[in-house]
């Protein structure tokens, strides 16, 4: 199959052609936002076989695979990693028009020089060569970000983490710079008290503080926070279904603790008010030490929970929720902005027709004290692909400034996935240079590609200023 992958892949004008080609493609990498193992990183792991990288940990892949009706053995049993790739193969052709078909094939190209269609008849050898050329030095972990001109990336870690990979990637230069993300959902995860109290054991252990009042809880977390920031740490990260938001103090926080402490289920009200407290007081935390958090909202999470039970979560049950967001979104953000204690915040919303939601909600806290403060973050899980791309872009080009956006990101557990920037980036240049054939903006090369490579590349090395 003749390839489709050209130099000038989804652009579809002259003039988008010259903003990629001249202010987009050659810039470097701020990958703030994804969930790579900086184990990998720190021992620059190199990987056995494609699927190592490629397969392992993808649950976009894997919804894909059990769609086609291959077997789980394949998926996340125990089939040989050959037989897995093979397996793979078989449902490539078949995923046209899913982004996926579109990921794959950049990624063979990006890392592999590969521009052939994957099939079932030339796996066997992308497979072979593929194996071959990961036992390179310029494939390793390390290499493979260096391959994309990753410049710098940020981890999603959990406060009780010892941050010990980390602490030793900033003491090697020869390492991508790798930054950890605060991500302290599970200490307020009170829904489940028995798990609850078990994490608050660990909270205890890694931050020395007795954690036997809601005063302790706060003290333990900003422990942390402070450890965090000390090593490299700059963002905050949450994953929630939505924010809650509370008028009155409907309940007693420390009340609320005690009963979770002695094992008392909480009503559900009950849990969304205990959330409520702690986000907010987080969300000075971060404040304090000048970090800029990250809301991801709207996932509803372990649907099927037959296959949760036998594979655990994070295995390809989730999708998007229809949560109401605005109120709660507002309350969240104006409670910390009343006092001044609003940090910067990205926001990113996963159900598409919250999108118009979103996007004028940050503008309300946009004070012009920090250029872009407030930001409707790239589209998000089952919106990064080019529909949803295009969607978040134009909603923020309506509704808000497309040219303080901070740009792209992975969000992915792969080393094989940053082809994704690329992909944005040859977007965002259609969109732009689409406008200026349609007449609709000026023919202005160097201003549109001075817009374009900040969105690319400035204004996130702008907004983080990552040391």
């Amino acid at each position: 199959m003749k390839t489709f992958l050209t130099e000038d892949f989804l652009l579809q004008t002259d003039f988008a052609i010259k903003l990629y080609h001249k202010y987009a493609k050659s810039l470097p990498i701020i990958d703030y936002h994804n969930h790579l193992s900086p184990l990998q990183i720190a021992s620059d792991t190199q990987f056995e076989n494609i699927t190592q990288v490629w397969l392992s940990g993808d649950h976009y892949k894997w919804r894909a695979m059990r769609a086609f009706g291959i077997n789980e053995k394949y998926i996340t049993g125990n089939a040989t990693d050959k037989e897995k790739f093979l397996k793979w193969a078989e449902v490539v052709p078949f995923t046209i028009r899913n982004p996926l078909f579109h990921w794959t094939h950049l990624e063979l190209k990006a890392y592999f020089g590969i521009y052939a269609i994957l099939s079932p008849e030339n796996a066997e050898e992308i497979y072979d060569k593929t194996r071959r050329m990961l036992q390179q030095k310029t494939h390793s972990a390390n290499g493979l970000l260096k391959m994309q001109n990753v410049e710098s990336l940020c981890t999603t870690d959990d406060p009780i983490d010892s941050l010990e990979y980390h602490i030793a990637i900033q003491k090697d230069s020869s390492k991508v710079k790798t930054f950890p993300t605060f991500r302290p959902d599970k200490s307020f995860g009170v829904e489940d008290v028995k798990t609850y109290n078990k994490y608050l054991l660990q909270l205890e252990k890694t931050s020395t503080i007795a954690i036997n009042s809601y005063t302790d809880l706060l003290a333990a977390l900003e422990n942390r926070v402070d450890f965090f920031n000390e090593n490299g740490c700059r963002l905050s990260d949450h994953g929630l279904e939505q924010l809650y938001y509370f008028e009155t103090e409907k309940y007693a926080i420390v009340d609320l603790f005690n009963k979770v402490k002695s094992q008392q289920d909480l009503a559900p009200d009950e849990v969304a008010f205990f959330k409520a407290k702690t986000m907010i007081a987080l969300g000075k935390m971060y404040h304090k030490k000048g970090w800029t958090q990250q809301l991801h909202l709207g996932a509803i999470r372990n649907n099927n929970k037959r296959l949760l039970n036998e594979l655990g979560p994070d295995t390809g049950f989730d999708s998007i929720g229809d949560f109401s967001q605005a109120k709660g979104l507002s309350g969240f953000l104006n409670t910390l902005d009343s006092t001044n204690q609003l940090t910067k915040t990205i926001v990113y919303n996963l159900n598409p027709s919250d999108n118009e939601v979103f996007a004028t909600m940050v503008g309300n806290f946009n004070d012009g004290t920090i250029k872009g403060k407030i930001q409707f973050g790239a589209a998000w899980w089952f919106l990064d692909q080019k529909d949803g791309m295009e969607k978040q872009i134009n909603t923020l080009s309506n509704q808000g400034l497309l040219t303080c956006f901070v740009g792209m990101l992975t969000d992915s557990r792969s080393f094989l996935s940053f082809p994704r920037h690329d992909y944005f980036r040859r977007i965002l240049c259609n969109i732009i240079g689409t406008d200026v054939e349609n007449g609709e903006l000026p023919n202005d090369e160097k201003f549109l590609g001075s817009i374009v490579s900040d969105i690319c590349y400035y204004n996130a090395q702008n907004y983080f200023n990552f040391k």
